[in-house]
């Protein structure tokens, strides 16, 4: 499965800001070893149900610490049987691009 996740905390810097607060829950993402992508707006990890959901809960208690809640958008492509997708997706429509 592929989830792509975003994390918020309620409090940030003075202006808003909350990449400090994201940098802790990527950290977290980028430690498990499971493929990984980060972007502007996501955070995608690929991996078995279990796993993955693991480290999408490990990120979020990272990304909440010392805030007094945390907003958590989540979005799943649950494809048994499939791996190497975080990549393999953008391939195939990167090859339709070129055939024009």
């Amino acid at each position: 499965m592929i989830v792509a996740f975003s994390v918020s905390p309620s409090s940030g810097d003075a202006e808003g800001g909350v990449s400090e607060a994201v940098a802790r829950a990527v950290k977290v993402v980028r430690a498990s070893g499971l493929p990984n992508s980060t972007s502007s707006m996501f955070t995608e990890i690929e991996g078995e149900w279990d796993e993955v959901m693991a480290v999408v809960k490990q990120a979020v208690e990272a990304a909440g610490e010392g805030a007094a809640r945390v907003g958590l958008v989540l979005k799943a492509d649950i494809r048994p049987g499939y791996d190497g997708q975080l990549t393999a997706k953008v391939d195939r429509v990167e090859a339709h691009l070129r055939e024009g």
